[in-house]
């Protein structure tokens, strides 16, 4: 293909080359060739849909979604674009917008095992989601059972969590996340990345949530693995300003 392409610059098996070195992991590579490609074929949907995936592959996910939103604009049924924001909207927590996308991108090839199964997948998560939306988010009585405040010295200040088999391991959580935040701050000034925000951990039986809403308190948000982590975020701000009014009641 790398021969063809230097007899004939213009010839579209840049598309199948480019892919190919995506798969392989071959970023820089699959990027010099898709880039090329679509500097040639700029009217080329398909070029636009290749160079996305690989910024995506590059995490440069703002820059793949401008790239797969022109894809769109030249087809506005291109399948590839469609699955691709899907993807992004439900990255960031956006479940309508990623079933919109990805709904359209059925409908131009009800087919496609990959779109099939991309969609009810985000479905599944809309009903996880739903579940979670379900459950009281009443402060930090407890009612909650996966949301936690601690200080960092490992002690449960107020909520509970539980595992999978419904059994209360507050403390025992508590106790581990203890200095955490320390070590966190520790790492990411030794990479010069600055302070920390959150940390976010996808696990088998759900996705985790910490951040330091006050000083030396700790808030863990625990969800369902179906949840999104850009929705868990979300949830996890929200209950931070809770736990700001929750220790000002605490102080009267």
């Amino acid at each position: 293909m790398t021969d063809e392409l230097v007899r004939d610059a213009d010839n579209l098996v840049f598309l199948e080359l480019g892919e190919l070195l995506r798969v392989q992991g071959q970023v820089a590579a699959a990027r010099k060739v898709a880039l090329t490609g679509l500097q040639r074929h700029p009217e080329l949907p398909n070029a636009h849909d290749l160079y996305a995936r690989v910024l995506v592959d590059a995490n440069e996910f703002e820059h793949a979604r401008k790239i797969w939103e022109a894809a769109l604009k030249l087809d506005a049924r291109h399948q590839g674009a469609h699955k691709g924001l899907g993807f992004l909207h439900y990255r960031d927590g956006d479940l309508d917008g990623a079933l919109d996308h990805l709904e359209l991108a059925l409908a131009t090839d009800p087919t496609n095992d990959s779109v099939v199964q991309a969609l009810q997948a985000v479905r599944n998560a809309a009903e996880a989601l739903g579940d979670t939306e379900d459950e009281p988010f009443a402060g930090f009585d407890g009612a909650d059972p996966g949301m936690l405040l601690l200080d960092t010295s490992g002690r449960a200040l107020a909520g509970k969590v539980v595992r999978p088999d419904g059994a209360d391991c507050t403390d025992e959580v508590a106790a581990h996340l203890g200095g955490v935040s320390q070590e966190v701050d520790r790492t990411v000034r030794m990479l010069g990345l600055g302070e920390w925000q959150w940390l976010v951990v996808e696990a088998t039986d759900g996705n985790l949530h910490l951040a330091e809403p006050i000083d030396d308190v700790l808030l863990l948000m625990v969800r369902k693995r179906g949840v999104p982590v850009g929705h868990l975020t979300l949830l996890a701000e929200r209950a931070g300003v809770a736990a700001h009014s929750w220790f000002e009641a605490q102080a009267r």
